[in-house]
């Protein structure tokens, strides 16, 4: 009998029948704890010392030599073998994701006011009416009721130029970025323009793709769209509404000159819309995509106004692209799921989702204006900067001040508040991009007070 044995044995005592037996001898092959040519105790032995029949043991035995995981020969008796252990099976588990007091991070709504009861409601309403052929695999374009709501919602509230047909539903928009990246790649380009700063995630995905990201910067008035021409770039992706993180909209000037820029080089502009639909001063400006269809791909997700679980998301394509996009998409996963589509177009629909908007347009309304409060109070010399918009804000901190090593001291004071530099190659100015959605105004102003404490 191996030395480790009494331990594990230990383990097995509490499962009940051949499944437990089992999937614990499974678990100790798999993570180590019996090691490669360890001999176990006999079928006899072992069913003895945990009081289960010897049928048990033996069944348990059979079913793992089939698997792989356990060898048996006549007089050798049974062993753990040496190919099914997992490489690093032993090592320790990664450590969790800190949890922190007051958690400003941005881009994340507040989760607490997901309509609940909407959605289910939806959901059921949605699968009642489903057809047995709907449950079959999905179109690789997405579920047609929900292209249809979305191009009808994409043109009353975004100004998108929509027909459901241009409209492909993804896996957030994570994947709709994904799904860009490489049929641009595989069309011969081999640099995406993207905006200096700008969120890092997207950088990464493309460069996982092997295109280079060529940062251009942003002004006051948006992407230097003048830049373009310096590089040899021929897509570019921008948030032209409420620029990520600074908050700057796109000026109507460098919305013509980058359409007549993509126009000359035969290029592609890749709108990211990702939180349009929060504008708390004014009605914001008309998607971008609408002004030349065949030159825009307009990008948006339920991401910053239901939740990120959901993961769904969209892409309206040019006729160019569309085809060729679809069926990447088809090779990858067969299609997004159509429960949750189809719930969605129910939400749509019915007004659920226009209801919640107007909800939470209140809501981060009311919050952004407690955090400002409260910075212009306690911080005065922090200069918030960017339109009233989106789920985030960024302050301009006083010049000389090290970005990162404040929100390093604000992370062991047990607050997440980005530094402005982690989301540019060349920082301009020291800043901190905070997100205001997920916090009451009392936590909001709790918060503001620990940042002075950190400054």
């Amino acid at each position: 009998m191996p030395a480790n044995w009494t331990t594990f044995r230990e383990l097995l005592l509490a499962p009940n029948g051949r499944r437990g037996v089992e999937s614990e001898l499974r678990r100790a092959v798999r993570d180590g704890r019996l090691a490669p040519g360890t001999r176990l105790p006999s079928s006899r032995d072992l069913a003895a010392q945990l009081g289960v029949a010897r049928g048990t043991v033996t069944s348990a035995y059979a079913q793992l030599i089939g698997e792989g995981y356990l060898s048996a020969r006549r007089g050798s008796g049974t062993t753990v073998t040496a190919a099914c252990t997992w490489p690093g099976a032993a090592a320790a588990e990664p450590e969790p994701a800190p949890r922190f007091r007051y958690d400003l991070k941005p881009g994340v709504p507040a989760l607490s006011a997901f309509p609940r009861d909407e959605w289910l409601q939806a959901q059921k309403s949605a699968l009642a009416d489903l057809s047995n052929d709907d449950l079959g695999y999905p179109d690789p374009a997405g579920f047609g009721p929900l292209r249809r709501e979305l191009a009808d919602y994409l043109g009353r509230v975004r100004a998108v130029a929509a027909r459901p047909s241009e409209v492909v539903v993804t896996n957030g928009a994570a994947e709709g970025i994904s799904l860009l990246g490489r049929v641009l790649r595989a069309a011969g380009h081999r640099g995406v323009a993207v905006e200096e700063p700008s969120h890092f995630g997207a950088a990464e995905i493309l460069t996982s793709h092997g295109l280079e990201v060529v940062p251009v910067p942003v002004d006051p008035d948006g992407l230097r769209v003048d830049l373009l021409s310096t590089t040899d770039c021929r897509a570019v992706l921008v948030t032209a509404a409420h620029q990520f993180p600074l908050g700057v909209v796109l000026h109507p000037s460098r919305r013509r000159a980058l359409l007549e820029w993509a126009r000359a080089c035969d290029g592609l502009v890749v709108e990211d819309d990702y939180d349009a639909e929060h504008r708390y001063d004014r009605p914001a400006l008309g998607a971008m995509q609408a002004l030349d269809p065949t030159r825009v791909a307009y990008q948006g997700s339920t991401s910053k106004v239901l939740a990120p679980a959901l993961r769904l998301g969209w892409l309206v394509l040019p006729p160019a692209l569309r085809d060729v996009v679809v069926e990447r998409k088809r090779l990858d996963d067969l299609g997004t799921g159509t429960l949750h589509q189809a719930a969605f177009a129910r939400l749509l629909s019915t007004g659920g989702y226009d209801r919640h908007l107007r909800r939470t347009r209140q809501l981060y309304r009311a919050r952004r204006d407690a955090l400002l409060e409260a910075l212009r109070e306690v911080l005065p010399r922090w200069e918030p900067i960017g339109v009233a918009a989106g789920l985030h804000v960024v302050v301009r901190l006083p010049d000389g001040t090290d970005d990162v090593a404040l929100q390093e001291r604000l992370a062991r004071r047990g607050v997440n508040a980005p530094a402005l530099a982690r989301y540019a190659r060349t920082p301009t100015f020291p800043g901190l991009v905070l997100g205001y959605a997920a916090l009451t105004p009392d936590r909001l102003r709790e918060a503001v007070l620990e940042l002075r404490a950190a400054a």
